[in-house]
């Protein structure tokens, strides 16, 4: 197995074993699989466990030598970089590891209802840029995802990357539910028009490159795996989006799970206990969404004769006192809490995220944190932590490269 060092090399090597002309892009359709013994030393620098040698031979349980032969090799294919010297701990002072960055940018975007986020993050993981925007993405598949591949090659020509050279794929986020098995978005109840739509496939009619697509909520999941400095990450953790529509993402010992295709962690639709018979576009009533979500509060604000039309502006509101956004605020963050109490005692995470536009309430989150400590065992809640996103606005962004990455960073790779 071969493995290059960067852009230019792989793009020679390319040249020199096919017949006829050749893009960039075509370049990087199948990034080398990573051998068993590659990616044992490479996910523990990835996610921060491992920053030295040291480290990996404690962290595997490989010996000193083989982790020593194995960075070595990593260093030479130019996948890995010592990056300093790291703290003593009595003797020579380690070198410092970290997967390289430069060998290629992933193009990520996490599209909403009514707006879109495009980011640029490196192969260590870092974002290097970000934009965020207003798009509808009731304007349909090859409009919306048109205009966020020019988003993404504006956002490359001003990080100064010359013929998008270093561009190795994209990763897209939807607020859909996605099928694991066909990659194809299935009964979205807010994205008219994109019901059994491949997002690969319509971008590749613009863009021969490698396409990961994912529902938001996961990749927000995701997103709060991205470890800074020396943090350690929980292993296990539930993520709840909780803006226009609602959604959860579940990491299981360190890694997204997805459920047998796809739809793991999608608590928009089950039913509150007691509530009110409110029609949800699922054909039921009385659904988590249709109670809870930003959607749904804004539309009992207007029903009340309030000129409310975003969930910013009732957020706003419950801040200077205004009773009924409060109340509205609180009641969602109880309802939410109910539904997510069934989850905590089930599955006993570290941590419980909440992300979007509501968890920009400090109503709502109080909501939710009163009704888990109410709802829950004590031993379910006794060691858990209930709070706010770190990546509020990003953390999607952040999430679609990880999971771009993953499997770049995989045995079975892109392909």
């Amino acid at each position: 197995m071969q493995y290059w060092r960067n852009a230019t090399s792989l793009i020679r090597f390319a040249t020199d074993h096919r017949e006829g002309p050749m893009t960039t892009t075509e370049a990087f359709r199948a990034p080398p699989r990573h051998t068993p013994q590659a990616v044992e030393v490479l996910r523990p620098l990835r996610t921060g466990a491992a920053r030295s040698r040291a480290d990996l031979a404690r962290v595997t349980g490989l010996s000193p030598s083989t982790v020593a032969s194995r960075v070595e090799d990593l260093i030479r294919l130019g996948h890995v970089v010592e990056t300093g010297e790291g703290a003593s701990r009595g003797g020579r002072r380690p070198r410092r590891l970290q997967i390289r960055g430069d060998a290629g940018l992933v193009g990520c975007v996490d599209l909403g209802v009514d707006r879109a986020s495009f980011g640029l993050v490196d192969f260590s993981g870092a974002l290097l840029a970000e934009r965020h925007v207003a798009l509808d993405v009731a304007e349909g598949p090859t409009a919306v995802l048109s205009a966020s591949l020019a988003h993404l090659l504006g956002m490359l020509d001003e990080l100064g990357d010359p013929g998008h050279a270093r561009l190795s794929g994209l990763s897209v986020g939807v607020p859909g539910p996605v099928s694991s098995t066909t990659a194809r978005i299935v009964s979205p109840s807010r994205m008219p028009g994109w019901n059994g739509v491949s997002v690969a496939e319509v971008v590749r009619r613009e863009i021969d490159l490698p396409v990961v697509v994912n529902n938001d909520a996961n990749l927000m999941a995701a997103g709060e795996l991205v470890a800074e400095g020396d943090e350690a990450v929980p292993a296990d953790q539930v993520f709840v989006k909780v803006g226009s529509g609602i959604g959860c993402g579940i990491v299981s010992r360190g890694e997204l799970y997805t459920g047998s295709n796809g739809w793991a962690g999608d608590i928009s639709h089950v039913t509150v206990p007691g509530a009110t018979a409110v029609p949800c576009s699922c054909g039921r009533t009385g659904c988590l969404d249709a109670l809870a979500s930003g959607n749904a509060l804004v539309r009992e604000m207007q029903l009340a004769g309030h000129d409310v039309s975003t969930v910013e502006a009732m957020i706003d509101l419950a801040r200077d006192a205004h009773p009924l956004a409060t109340g509205l605020l609180r009641g969602a963050g109880v309802m939410t809490g109910g539904v997510l109490a069934t989850i905590v005692n089930f599955f006993n995470p570290d941590r419980l995220v909440l992300g979007g536009v509501l968890a920009d309430s400090d109503v709502f989150v109080a909501g939710v944190r009163s009704t888990l400590w109410a709802d829950c065992l004590p031993m379910a809640t006794d060691q858990l932590l209930v709070e706010v996103t770190r990546h509020q606005g990003s953390g999607g962004l952040r999430g679609a490269g990880r999971v771009f990455l993953d499997q770049v960073f995989s045995v079975r790779g892109l392909a």
